[in-house]
């Protein structure tokens, strides 16, 4: 029997805790480096390291204008630096609830949000900030000659979907159900920026993106509206994080997004605004 220290059965409690804790502190890095490499982080200001860093993972058809509003909250804010995080809604909604250290998350679609408040990663009831539908992208020349929803199930034009777990993807099963078209896409990708990459290149012949991404790039593609895309309508909430690093910045860029001044900018790109 050992007369000092801890037994070699008390001590494999403590050395399984730490285990846990080191497997833990794994999961959180490999999240933030998940954050960084698939998302690709960008500040949108030059602030020296010195200053607070506002962290906020949104949704990929929000990079226009939380990218003009993040300027516009570091301009009002001196020292201040935003990054943000663009993706889809569900491989951000993963990485927060795996640790990633974001202080603000805007999903397209309260689907997705709900994977974060479930997890208890949600700082209050998330608020729907704007809402976005879908239309179908094609080439300026319009190779594929797509003049409505029916013409995306004709044999051999190659349409581009999201994935169907990105909120872009859902709301396409949605609306091309409504629409009573079936489609077979060449290709599904992760958010809706990548759809529109393939339109945009001439990969594509047409892909179901929102209004509003159409709107960013008019002088690249052009959008057709589809009455079936009223059927799928996304709600865009916003939220502060629990774990917020930086807390009072989060509700700082909360308040300007639900403002008058955020719903100018966002009506602006595209999206309608409650």
């Amino acid at each position: 029997m050992a007369t000092g220290g801890k037994s070699a059965a008390a001590a494999r409690p403590d050395r399984a805790r730490a285990g846990r804790a080191r497997a833990g502190a794994a999961r959180r890095a490999a999240a933030v480096m998940a954050a960084v490499a698939v998302t690709g982080c960008a500040a949108t200001g030059d602030a020296g390291t010195d200053g607070e860093t506002l962290t906020v993972f949104a949704a990929a058809s929000l990079t226009e204008p939380f990218t003009a509003l993040g300027r516009e909250f570091e301009a009002a804010r001196p020292g201040v630096r935003v990054r943000f995080g663009f993706g889809g809604s569900s491989t951000l909604a993963r990485q927060i609830t795996e640790g990633a250290p974001a202080d603000v998350f805007a999903a397209a679609s309260p689907a997705t949000m709900a994977q974060v408040t479930r997890a208890g990663d949600a700082a209050g009831t998330p608020r729907t900030f704007a809402r976005n539908r879908l239309v179908i992208a094609v080439p300026k020349d319009d190779p594929g000659r797509v003049r409505d929803v029916r013409d995306l199930a004709r044999p051999g034009l190659k349409v581009v979907l999201c994935a169907a777990p990105v909120p872009c993807g859902a709301a396409a099963e949605k609306a091309l159900g409504a629409a009573g078209v079936s489609v077979a896409p060449v290709s599904r990708e992760q958010d809706v920026k990548a759809v529109l990459a393939k339109v945009r290149m001439g990969e594509a012949d047409a892909g179901l993106v929102y209004r509003s991404d159409v709107k960013a790039a008019a002088s690249q593609v052009a959008g057709i509206e589809f009455a079936a895309s009223a059927r799928a309508v996304n709600d865009y909430p916003i939220v502060r994080t629990a774990n917020a690093p930086e807390a009072a910045l989060a509700d700082g860029f909360l308040g300007l997004v639900l403002s008058a001044r955020g719903r100018d900018v966002l009506a602006r790109a595209g999206f309608e605004v409650p």
